[in-house]
């Protein structure tokens, strides 16, 4: 009924797409009729198009431009005390860059016909001709030093439109159709656009990434894997290299190095969603302007998007290195009391199971007797087959849901009940596990310890210990020795309840795989081993605990961050895939982006039949066995895909068998991807593949495939996920292709079991449905659709619980890395010490006011500044706060002033002396520092130390001490961090919300620590100086190594899908991949050199090879 009224009102109004379009698809005339003006031009005017873009741009921000120019200076200008002044011209230097950003939007709008008829015309000639030439710039003649498809002859370049991408020749034979112009404008709006398999995605990118690499600000194309990454960036390059514009991808670098760094300044970067996050997250562990390779978060494209921010989302991105004592852990001595318990818990029920048969064949069917057995061992084991398999007979789901009815029904008073017998239960819906008492007492058997697993009551014993007699000493050994205890069963019982799920929810081969001895995730969504990604929370190590592989010792986070927050620092993103529509609404309230469904370029083929439903797994495996042999022979090709590589065995082990040639992929044969997807569209080929044949997998059709039918599909179960399923369905009917799609399933599946197969079940068992008999109907189809989006929903709300922990730690990133980057290039640094010297002031003088204690505010500014405050107690008692705060601040500032003048001073003169004497050879010189503790050797650049007139010195000092400190306490705050995650998820025990104690923990532990971290670096700043024998005895500095990061470790932490599993895993040890090379001409040393200088190759581009 009610699809019925939202089908009538949308024929009334027109639904969201049509409206969508409809938009925008004025502009598609706009473009043209540019497109049209451009076909009389010669090469050269068409390419003298971008230069006059750019200068219109440039010509449109000048007026903002100019006035950061101006500010800029008179923050140069400004005297050491008027720190407002300083704040305010930052603030407004801050709001205009904001401004700028929104203008440049307005110029690129105005742009946007003529831009996008630029690059179609482009891409016209590059089609119809073998060869495009034009007269060569010097940007030419550098690329034709490399790239063999560019060629000076004279005065003029030559393109050839057939090149290398990825290793395959490709030749350019696209032209942009009307479309692709309305998914472009898409794109550039900040939206995405929906495009359905084969309707030349990577194309329409170079709309948009042309028209906004006009602004100058990068552009940035993001990939799910490096080899998509290579292909598009090889692929594309020419069309905007005959623009002049610089192309150039992460993935042929090294991470934080230079060629990476040179690869972030060209217009357009391409490269994939880990490389651009570790990029940000190793920048802000830098510790010299040169060592950071991004530049502004201005645009950002991303491919196939729904993979990047819903599938990826909930897998932090994790900089770590190793931590003290992160070998120790209790795995392997808990591991045979967890596979006790097990062990007993499958005895008992399949004891149980045996006796509620009885039960039945007895007539005692009632909620009391034979349901409670049933619904017990679901509690118990819900994913036993036996237990699924009899379930599956007629009556038996109905008799277990009337059981659980009843006994979850008043707030679950009787489900004591159900659980008596258990030794844990399982709640698989919410992806919980839990131990029973029973469990507890059978683990604690025959234990040392009758407390074994039993924490302390922290807060009673501490106020009976309060209330005794004895001695302060004794009474705090006493409270050590009780959190002692208190941590280590903390840590112990969280091991227990990892080492469960690891045994009772996670199956070989199913959510993981064993490969070169260690355990590797396979990626639900895509079927593809993620190499380096590890479970969170110690779940990994309960797995390789579990499957008798070396236990991987725990590693402290230096750096982290999640992809939701990290692409939402972009002015700008857009993204396109061809299955976002489904999660519209996540992709909105998250990212705040629209999903704009672009229409196909020529009508869907493809046959969508509605699906199969059998009782049992075994009928619904015979039946997909036999319409392959029926498929094979009408000699159409056949893709069968798969939910897990378990199942993909199982089925090739059915078809070899019955001697049916085959191929199979997935995790395990990754290796064989290429050539696999090479021949799946063959005449009769049968493809057996997990999710890896879905997303990014391209099936050309064979001869005479298209006219037996094209390329079937055979699903055999539906995915957790809808757009898992999409992508499945579009291997087939491409470009209007012909192909069929058709999915079997069984109530025995576990989307059915959980979700939807309690209508589907009383459906079959009213009509008498015997085994082997199937039901198809598109009521049928449309409750899976719903069991689907229960799913979507509730994977939504654990990526959102994830982002909501990230959010605490996101604002407090903020802080840290801002006041970082302004210690690393000095610009604003100034303001952020007299910050922190007035808020220590402020803080110091209300506590001693209060107290109106005179000498104890003299002793401490002298202790801690080594400074003492001009006032006498009379002015000090008389004077209010807000005044005496303001005046000891100024006499701060001033003595601050004169003690860098100084420094200033006594060490110019020996600079001088060094670079008249050896200046020629001499860039940096080490300067020590003391404060009296410690002994600091700065690096100061000689001739900018001697052009500031020595204020590269102490400027050099202030920013070794602060970056030096933030990383210092940061870092350690991390690890608190870490910690209060794992025992904030200890408060649900307590009936307490995690995230809320999280929240307020940690604001409290940020807190501590900013005041800390001010203290300590003003400490330091006041107190450091050149010591009076050493002022003449300086040193050349040897040039600084970039920082070495091979001991730490990026990985992606994968967020289980299990209560409780918020915290951060151990990340996996750094695993050295090759770099990709790319394909570029080879040119003999002696040779002339390609770009036409007529110089000797060696004397000209070949200088630095």
């Amino acid at each position: 009924m009610i699809n019925s009224l939202v089908s009538g009102i949308s024929k009334l109004f027109g639904n969201k797409a049509d409206k969508d379009v409809k938009d925008i698809t004025p502009y598609v005339g706009k473009i043209n009729a540019e497109f049209d003006k451009l076909a009389g031009i010669t090469n050269d005017q068409l390419r003298a198009k971008t230069a006059e873009f750019k200068q219109r741009v440039s010509d449109y921000l000048s007026e903002i431009d100019q006035q950061v120019v101006e500010l800029k200076k008179e923050v140069e200008a400004a005297d050491i005390t008027e720190i407002d002044k300083k704040e305010d011209a930052y603030d407004r230097i801050d709001e205009l860059e904001k401004e700028r950003d929104e203008k440049l939007e307005e110029i690129l709008e105005a742009l946007l016909p003529e831009a996008f008829a630029v690059v179609k015309e482009t891409a016209r000639r590059f089609a119809e001709n073998d060869s495009v030439s034009a007269t060569a710039t010097d940007y030419d003649r550098d690329l034709a030093a490399t790239k063999e498809h560019i060629s000076i002859l004279g005065n003029d370049v030559i393109y050839q439109t057939t090149w290398d991408a990825a290793g395959q020749e490709m030749t350019w034979n696209m032209v942009h159709y009307d479309v692709q112009l309305i998914g472009g404008v898409v794109l550039h709006q900040g939206k995405i656009a929906e495009m359905q398999t084969g309707e030349g995605k990577t194309l329409v990118s170079t709309l948009p990434a042309y028209l906004n690499s006009l602004g100058q600000r990068g552009v940035h194309i993001v990939t799910v894997n490096d080899y998509l990454a290579r292909r598009d960036a090889e692929w594309n390059a020419p069309i905007f290299q005959f623009h002049g514009l610089k192309v150039d991808c992460l993935d042929y670098y090294k991470p934080h190095s230079p060629e990476r760094k040179q690869a972030y300044l060209a217009d357009i970067t391409y490269g994939t969603n880990n490389e651009f996050g570790f990029d940000y997250l190793r920048d802000n562990m830098a510790h010299s302007p040169d060592e950071q390779v991004q530049q502004k978060h201005h645009y950002a494209m991303i491919d196939e998007v729904d993979s990047v921010l819903i599938d990826d989302a909930r897998t932090p991105l994790i900089i770590s290195g190793p931590t003290p004592k992160g070998d120790i852990h209790e795995f392997n001595e808990l591991k045979p009391k967890i596979q006790k318990v097990v062990d007993a818990q499958k005895r008992y029920l399949n004891t149980a199971l045996t006796d509620a048969k009885k039960l039945i064949k007895e007539g005692k069917t009632s909620e009391k007797e034979a349901g409670l057995l049933l619904f017990r061992g679901y509690r118990g084991l819900p994913k036993s087959k036996p237990l699924i398999k009899f379930l599956g007979e007629q009556g038996m789901k109905a008799l277990m849901t009337k059981a659980e009815n009843y006994y979850l029904q008043d707030q679950q008073k009787e489900m004591h009940i159900v659980d008596s017998e258990l030794f844990f239960t399982i709640d698989e819906k919410n992806n919980q596990i839990e131990l029973t008492d029973k469990g507890i007492d059978l683990i604690t058997d025959n234990s040392d310890d009758a407390q074994f697993f039993v924490m302390p009551d922290v807060g009673g014993s501490i106020a009976d210990l309060e209330k005794t007699d004895l001695d302060p000493t004794e009474k705090q050994k006493r409270k050590d020795e009780l959190m002692r205890d208190f941590s280590v069963k903390s840590e112990r019982i969280h091991s227990i309840n990892q080492l469960l799920k690891a045994y009772a929810m996670f199956e070989k081969d199913v959510e993981y795989i064993l490969q070169d001895g260690k355990v590797k995730i396979v990626d639900e969504q895509t079927g593809r081993v993620m190499d380096g990604r590890r479970y969170s929370d110690g779940l990994h190590q309960a797995i390789e605990a579990k499957e008798n592989v070396k236990v991987e010792a725990a590693t402290q986070t230096f750096a982290t961050v999640t992809l939701q927050n990290f692409f939402r620092m972009y002015h700008k993103l857009s993204g396109m895939t061809g299955t976002a529509e489904t999660e519209a609404g996540e992709l909105w309230e998250i990212y705040k982006l629209d999903v704009i469904v672009i229409p196909t370029n020529r009508p869907i083929s493809r046959d969508d039949r509605d699906d199969l439903v059998y009782k049992t797994v075994r009928e619904k495996f015979n039946a997909v066995a036999e319409e392959i042999i029926r498929l094979q022979e009408e000699g159409r090709p056949v893709l069968v895909g798969t939910t897990s590589v378990e199942i993909s065995e199982l089925l090739s082990r059915m078809l070899n068998m019955r001697k049916i040639k085959h191929s199979v992929l997935n995790a395990k044969q990754h290796q064989r991807e290429a050539d696999i997807v090479a021949a799946a569209g063959q005449p009769g080929s049968i493809t057996i593949a997990t999710n890896m044949a879905g997303r990014g997998t391209d099936i050309k059709l064979g001869k005479g495939v298209k006219e037996s039918g094209g390329l079937a599909i055979v699903g055999t179960e539906r995915h957790d996920s809808r757009r898992v399923d999409r992508q499945l369905r579009g291997r087939a009917g491409r470009q209007g292709d012909p192909g069929s799609s058709q999915f079997f399933v069984s109530l025995e599946d576990n989307l059915m079991r959980l979700f939807g197969s309690d209508r589907v079940s009383k459906v079959m068992d009213k009509f008498g449905y015997e085994e082997g008999e199937v039901i198809q109907h598109s009521m049928i189809s449309k409750t899976i659709e719903r069991s689907q989006k229960k799913v979507e929903q509730n994977n939504f709300g654990i990526r959102k619980r994830l982002l909501e922990y990230d959010d605490v730690m996101n604002k407090q990133r903020v802080v840290i890395y801002s006041r970082r980057k302004n210690a690393l290039y000095g610009e604003r640094l100034s303001v952020d010490i007299n910050n922190a010297i007035y808020d220590w002031i402020e803080d110091v003088v209300s506590s001693y006011k209060e107290n109106n204690d005179y000498e104890g505010l003299k002793m401490e500014t002298l202790r801690h500044l080594a400074f003492e405050p001009n006032m006498s107690q009379s002015d000090f008692e008389g004077t209010k706060v807000d005044s005496l705060i303001q005046t000891i601040f100024e006499q701060a500032i001033h003595s601050y002033d004169r003690k860098n003048k100084d420094i200033r001073e006594r060490a110019l003169s020996v600079f001088r002396n060094i670079h008249k004497d050896r200046g020629d050879n001499v860039k940096n010189i080490l300067v020590p520092f003391s404060d009296g503790k410690k002994s600091l050797n700065i690096s100061v650049n000689l001739e900018k130390a001697i052009a500031t007139e020595g204020r590269e010195i102490t400027n050099a000092f202030e920013r070794f001490v602060t970056l030096a400190s933030i990383d210092d306490h940061w870092k350690e705050h991390l690890r608190e961090l870490d910690d209060l995650k794992q025992t904030a998820n200890n408060a649900s025990y307590e009936q307490k919300d995690p995230l809320l104690i999280y929240k307020l923990e940690s604001f409290n532990l940020f807190q501590t620590m900013i005041n800390t971290l001010n203290s300590d670096i003003i400490s330091l700043l006041f107190k450091g100086n050149i010591p009076i024998d050493s002022s003449d005895d300086m040193k050349e500095a040897k040039e600084r190594k970039r920082a070495d990061m091979s001991k730490m470790s990026a990985s992606r932490t994968a967020e289980a899908l299990v209560g409780g599993g918020d915290g951060q895993a151990p990340a996996a040890e750094p695993k050295q991949v090759a770099v990709p090379v790319r394909s570029e001409q080879k040119v003999g040393r002696n040779d002339d050199c390609p770009c036409g200088s007529g110089k000797k190759y060696k004397k000209c581009h070949g200088k630095e090879s």
